[in-house]
């Protein structure tokens, strides 16, 4: 298709224009992620992005931002399709309009003149992008008749997960689980809460319901922050896979001191906590661990915050009981709950990571007193970043031992333990005939004792 020669000069009508100032929100997101490479919890956290926008509104931006990111690969896909001479390089914003027009015609439940006409406007107020609004118009308009159709004869798994992705699945867990975990992160994950105590007494209020591991995933309307409970600190949001490492300790964990490395945001801090055990948390970034400091205020928990680099970090006592280390990793295990992971990440990102990983677990052995117990663990699907990094640390260290994890411990789930006793979660793991209460993290973790 062509664009028109002469547009009109650009105007800004988002004030006057019901939605459009979301939309404006979202694509500027998107192109956040996409060509400044930022992340989006990162943008999503920072107080200027939602300024002046109402709750609904919010929930609005944060459904448009998901599903254009979840579905990325198709969405270009599709709009190239219908494009003869390819996107204007010029205009950034034309190619962010039509990725949004095209996802809520197609997956989200806006009509589709609202989806046009809001997709033109955002065009016509950007003087790039404005001469090209009558391509806007008409690529929408053949999305908004065609686009079902060709959308059944894509391979969305394959277009939606990057291929050196999708290879590395393929190769290390099989072509169907590959898709499998392609496919579950497609979905929007439900909302997972770790409870203090009576789950079913939570799930209950929270209209959700009670998974084996006992945390409690509901569907959440409105903001976290005003469901029941928050506000009096009984529970915390955290995956169910997440929930799982911190339980490796057994249940005699109380009355220990635990090393909590790379701790922020903290969740498996507070599972500690809430067990009796005295924690010490570190993490390296101040804002994050101000983070930390605040949920533990909220929960009524106790823990001792370090601001430091763990693999530097050189505390007085370095004879902990137990340390759990929760190391920087790809995160391509959390693709569900953080959908520009695959757009951000590169397959050369791995190596580097695992080199810091080796480092890191070198200082966590270091910290951990004789017959201590030492547990591994990221929300990485990659080997290099997991059974790598603990087979390299036991064939050059003499003084450790791996403990082997057993399925009871993980509440009968035999699936989740790999060959060599380690849990090993994915995302297609989890499943329920309700789509929308279905999946978990990719996570991985190994137990590890100092001889």
């Amino acid at each position: 298709m062509k664009s028109a020669r002469k547009a009109p000069p650009a105007r800004d009508d988002s004030a006057a224009v019901p939605g459009l100032a979301v939309r404006r929100l979202a694509a500027t997101v998107i192109d956040g992620v996409l060509r400044r490479r930022r992340p989006l919890d990162e943008l999503l956290d920072d107080a200027r992005t939602f300024a002046g926008l109402d709750e609904r509104d919010r929930a609005l931006a944060r459904a448009l931002i998901g599903a254009v990111l979840r579905r990325l690969g198709t969405l270009r896909y599709l709009v190239n399709s219908f494009v003869e001479r390819g996107l204007p390089a010029q205009a950034p914003l034309v190619e962010t309009a039509l990725l949004l027009g095209a996802a809520q015609i197609l997956f989200l439940d806006v009509p589709d003149h609202a989806a046009v006409d809001l997709a033109v406007r955002l065009v016509q107020a950007d003087r790039h992008a404005a001469r090209f609004s009558g391509l806007v118009n008409a690529v929408l308009r053949r999305v908004a008749r065609e686009g079902a159709a060709r959308l059944a004869a894509f391979d969305a798994v394959a277009l939606d997960t990057p291929g050196w992705l999708l290879a590395r699945w393929t190769k290390t867990y099989g072509e169907d689980t590959a898709r499998a975990i392609a496919a579950a992160n497609s979905r929007e994950p439900a909302l997972d809460l770790t409870v203090k105590a009576d789950p079913d007494q939570w799930a209950k209020r929270l209209d959700g319901r009670v998974l084996p591991t006992g945390t409690v995933r509901t569907i959440a309307h409105g903001p976290v922050t005003a469901l029941p409970g928050f506000a009096e600190g009984e529970w915390w949001v955290q995956d169910v896979a997440a929930a799982l490492p911190a339980l490796l300790f057994g249940k005699k964990i109380a009355g220990l001191r635990v090393a909590d490395l790379c701790a922020a945001p903290g969740g498996k801090t507070a599972q500690l906590a809430a067990a009796g055990a005295e924690v010490t948390a570190v993490d390296r970034a101040p804002a994050r661990l101000e983070r930390l400091r605040q949920n533990l205020a909220r929960l009524k928990l106790a823990a001792e915050l370090v601001c430091a680099d763990a693999t530097a970090w050189t505390p007085d006592h370095a004879d902990f009981d137990a340390v759990l280390l929760d190391a920087p990793c790809t995160s391509t295990g959390t693709i569900r709950r953080h959908p520009d992971v695959p757009w951000l990440k590169r397959e050369s990102d791995i190596a580097a990571l695992a080199n810091l990983q080796a480092r890191l677990i070198e200082r966590a052995l270091v910290l951990t007193k004789a017959g201590g117990t030492l547990v591994y663990c990221t929300c990485s699907l990659e080997p290099e970043e997991n059974e790598d990094v603990v087979a390299a640390l036991l064939s050059r260290t003499t003084g450790v031992q791996r403990l082997p994890i057993t399925p009871d411990e993980v509440f009968g789930r035999a699936e989740f333990i790999n060959k060599a006793g380690e849990l090993r979660t994915l995302p297609c793991h989890f499943p329920d005939a309700d789509s929308r209460f279905a999946g978990g993290d990719g996570f991985y973790a190994a137990r590890l004792q100092k001889r």
